[in-house]
């Protein structure tokens, strides 16, 4: 007997218990635990890191120009998401509501790799930022200390480039600022120099 199985409402969403977090992806309700100390230093770090985006342009302190946000709730299309850190052009979100979520994609998506969602943010969280016109993508994985960075481009991710350990790096859309990141990983896992 053939059962089809119904897709998850915001209601089975807002019934998964606060220690987790929760997601429906294609119909589907997908729970992750909350983030682990490597995970959540990284995301940390990294939203520091693009603190001088996330003022007003022109403004000191920074380029600006960006509102910056820790995991917004994403309401795209008919999928929940909730990246670890996301962007919004001023130019094209010119106000930050209150709200509880936003319907309007992103210009920047990061997301912070762990053995539990790493799978979830490769395979069925990438497509759906681009079929929603994300920007650009950045796939952080503090375990082996590694960024990834993509642009959309005619709807497919290019490959801009790959980081890793130490590195100062210039990572589009946030060229204007270096990023140190030795900062971005728990203490005593950084990469040694490389023997010469």
């Amino acid at each position: 007997m053939n059962v089809a199985l119904r897709n998850a409402t915001y209601e089975d969403l807002l019934q998964v218990p606060d220690h987790l977090v929760a997601e429906i992806l294609d119909g589907e309700l997908i729970t992750s635990p909350r983030p682990a100390s490597a995970h959540a230093l990284a995301a940390w770090a990294i939203g520091q890191d693009a603190g001088p985006f996330a003022r007003r342009p022109g403004g000191r302190g920074g380029p600006g120009g960006w509102w910056i946000l820790f995991e917004p709730e994403l309401h795209l299309g008919p999928d929940i998401l909730v990246p670890d850190l996301a962007g919004w052009r001023r130019e094209r979100l010119p106000v930050l509501q209150n709200v509880p979520y936003f319907a309007l994609a992103p210009d920047w998506v990061c997301e912070v790799l762990s053995t539990t969602t790493a799978r979830i943010d490769r395979v069925r969280k990438k497509p759906l930022y681009a079929r929603e016109q994300v920007g650009h993508l950045w796939l952080v994985d503090p375990a082996v200390r590694t960024l990834e960075v993509y642009r959309l481009e005619g709807g497919q991710w290019v490959d801009i480039g790959a980081y890793g350990g130490a590195e100062m790096v210039r990572a589009e859309p946030f060229v204007a600022v270096a990023m140190d990141m030795s900062q971005w990983w728990l203490e005593g896992e950084a990469e040694a120099p490389e023997q010469q």
